[in-house]
Parts: structure tokens; sequence; C-alpha cells
């Protein structure tokens, strides 16, 4: 079996920190021609899926799609459990965006906006006992733009959308649908320009996890550890991150345990799953697993770490462009049953704007996986997560895209040496 052996602080870590200095943000130098390329690639895709679906238009709730086909921001977290700003994309016709009173000029210089105008909202943390009155007008102007723009086609595909607002827009004869998949795909697969901007939010995540690096040492809790990414992105122009997830020692078993206050001791297993939204607003979902103190790996540590390198470098080792999902599970790696009750549940899924499909399950849960093909410019994550009873987790995930018959890694962090 191979052995790992990190025998002290790993050097090529520290390359990932800003070279300028590790107390400077990192600077995107990315041309704006290459940000508005992407943007225009992908509310084309928009188009092209309202469409092939034959749907007249998209109204977007969900501010992760409001930005992939706009790229507009606000207060993205906020609006995504306060349904108070939203978008209506028209395959023939006018992109529109609705935003908070005051807020417009955040839409400016934004190519693929036609007009702006004011939100209508009807949530009733916002307009309490107004609801009835909001709703309408909301669904009337709605309805009038449908009737506008939508060349007769009463088709209207929604992301997200409470049951009060599908009940009036379907009083007004439009036929509602679910716009999910529309989304999904589109999103599906990148242009080059896209991978452009994911790469520099991989940039950013891998100097983050460089400062996590840093400072992996006896005596800092989970919580200073995961700050640690947090820092990084802000300051470097991203924006979130989706999970908490970074654990020491124990607690890496079972997985999905949240950070806390726990105190990192010498030798402990340091597992992490990134998450993180980015510059441009593209994820980066990496993780790793290293000693605390940079201390050699125990036997058994480095008995499950060699099986999860193996995981990861096998199924990527299998990807090509046109397989399906279900050839792609047959010929993975299979976990040997003493991992089995710690597993992952998942082999690969999709990621970009966020997590996205498609979704491929390990293969002792494959029979709940949709069907589909690995398509040429798809961006995924492969995943590993090794442990069993008694003993610590390695969590390892890599970012790679799907290339003609082969993948491209997007991320370069190093693993543990072998």
């Amino acid at each position: 079996m191979k052995t790992f052996n990190n025998t002290g602080f790993d050097e090529r870590k520290r390359t990932y920190l800003n070279q300028e200095g590790a107390e400077r943000p990192l600077k995107s130098p990315i041309p704006h021609a290459t940000l508005v390329s992407a943007r225009q690639y992908r509310l084309a895709r928009i188009r092209e899926q309202l469409q092939n679906f034959d749907y007249a238009a998209l109204l977007l709730y969900d501010p992760v799609n409001i930005r992939y086909a706009l790229d507009v921001r606000n207060m993205q977290v906020w609006c995504a459990h306060s349904a108070m700003r939203y978008a209506l994309i028209f395959a023939d016709g006018p992109a529109i965006m609705f935003e908070f009173d005051g807020c417009h000029h955040l839409c400016d210089g934004y190519e693929g906006i036609d007009e702006v105008r004011s939100s209508v909202p009807w949530i009733f943390m916002e307009v309490g006992d107004r609801v009835p009155q909001q709703v309408a007008s909301w669904g009337r102007e709605i309805a009038e733009l449908m009737r506008s723009h939508g060349a007769g086609n009463r088709r209207l595909a929604v992301d997200k959308l409470e049951p009060l607002g599908l009940k009036e827009l379907e009083a007004h004869g439009l036929e509602i649908v679910d716009g999910q998949e529309l989304t999904e795909r589109a999103r599906a697969i990148k242009s080059e320009d896209e991978l452009t901007l994911m790469r520099w939010t991989i940039r950013v995540c891998e100097a983050g996890m460089a400062r996590i690096y840093e400072n992996s040492v006896a005596g800092r809790s989970e919580q200073e550890l995961w700050a640690e990414l947090h820092y990084e992105n802000a300051r470097s122009g991203g924006e979130w991150l989706e999970t908490r997830l970074l654990t020491c020692g124990a607690r890496t078993n079972p997985w999905y345990q949240e950070c806390s206050d726990y105190v990192c001791r010498q030798g402990e297993m340091i597992s992490f799953d990134t998450d993180m939204i980015g510059p441009y607003g593209y994820c980066a979902d990496l993780s790793r697993s290293w000693t605390c103190g940079y201390t050699p790996m125990t036997s058994k540590q480095a008995e499950l770490y060699a099986a999860a390198v193996e995981q990861i470098n096998h199924n990527l080792e299998i990807i090509e462009c046109g397989m399906s999902f279900r050839e792609f599970n047959a010929k993975s790696w299979r976990i040997p049953e003493r991992f089995q009750p710690y597993r992952y549940s998942l082999a690969a899924h999709g990621v970009g704007m966020a997590d996205e499909w498609p979704v491929i399950p390990l293969h002792p849960d494959f029979e709940s996986a949709c069907e589909g093909r690995f398509e040429e410019n798809m961006v995924l994550c492969v995943e590993s997560l090794i442990g069993e009873k008694g003993s610590e987790s390695i969590k390892l995930e890599v970012q790679v895209v799907v290339r003609d018959r082969t993948v491209e890694r997007l991320d370069s962090f190093p693993f543990e040496e072998i």
C-alpha cells in the first residue's frame, strides 16, 4: 500500500497565498470583455432553452438564476429567503429586471437587461394584511407583459413561486410550468469565458485553503480555521459559503457536522468542504484533509487517505464525454464494505454558480439516479469520503471540466504527499 508521510509543513501549499504578500487580497486579472462575453452566452443559453421547451418566458426568483441570466446582484443570501426581486425573460422579447425601489441603479451597465421596473412584493413579512392587493397588482403586471411579448404563447416557466402567486397567475389564464429543468440544463454547459471566471474563483478558494493550512495548529478552533476561508473570499471579491463543513478529529465522523468551537489537537485529522461562492458568482467546491500540526499520519489515517485518493483518481480516469451516468456507475470505484456505512452519497455532481445538475449517486445508491450523459464543457465535482467505525473521515473533492474523451482539472491544490 502507498504510504502518506506529511512530515512537516508543506511549502507547496504556501504558494497559493497571494505572491505579493499574504496580507493582500487577490486582484482579478480578467478583462471586462471576458465578463461581458460570459453574460451574453448565459442569457443566450436561457433563451435557447425557452425555445427548446416552447415556453414564452421565464420568471426567476432564485437569486442564483437571476445572477446567471442577467448577472445583476442585490443582497443575494437575503433574497434567497425573501421573495422581493425577480426577473422576467422572454424567449423572443425583452429581459426585464424587477428591483427594489431605490435600487434601480444596481442594474446600470448590464448589457442583457432591457428594462428595469420596481418590484411588487407580496410576501407577508413585507406587506402584512395588504397581501391580497399586492399579489393582484403583481399578477396583473406579469399577465400584461405576457400578452404584450408572448406572441400568443401563454406558457410561463417559473423557478420558485409561493402557492398564492401560482394561483394568481393561473387566474389570468397563464399556464405555469416548472422552470427548474430549463435553468439547470442551461447552466450545465459552460463557455470558455465562464471557465475563465470559474478558474479565478478557484484561485481565490485555494488561497483561502492555504490560509486554513497555515493556521492548522493545535489550539485553533474549527470556527477559527473556517473563518480563514471566509476572510480570503470576502476580501478578494467573493460572496458567501454555502455550508460550514470543517471538522477535526472524531468530529469528522459521521460527516455533515458543522464547524464549532471545538479546539483542534495535534495529530487530529482536519477535513473540510469549501462550498464557496466566490468572485463573479461562481462556486469553488473543493475538499481536502490533513493533520493538525503537520504531523505524520498514523497508519489508520494513511490507510483511509490512500483509499480516498484511489477513489478520486479512478473515477477521474473513466469519465468520458458522451458516457452515460449508468455506464460511469458500472465502471466506478467500488467502496469497500467496511467504509460503506460512513460513505458520502455522491460520486460526482455538476457545479457552476452553485451545485448543479447532474447529481450522480455513489454505486450503492445509484438506483435513485437520473438518466443522462456527460457532455462537453460540463463542470463536475468528483468526491470521496472515507471512514469506518471509530475512525476519522477523509474528505477529498476536485473540480473538473469534461473535454473530448477526458477531463481537465480546474483545481490544483495538492493532496498530501505520497
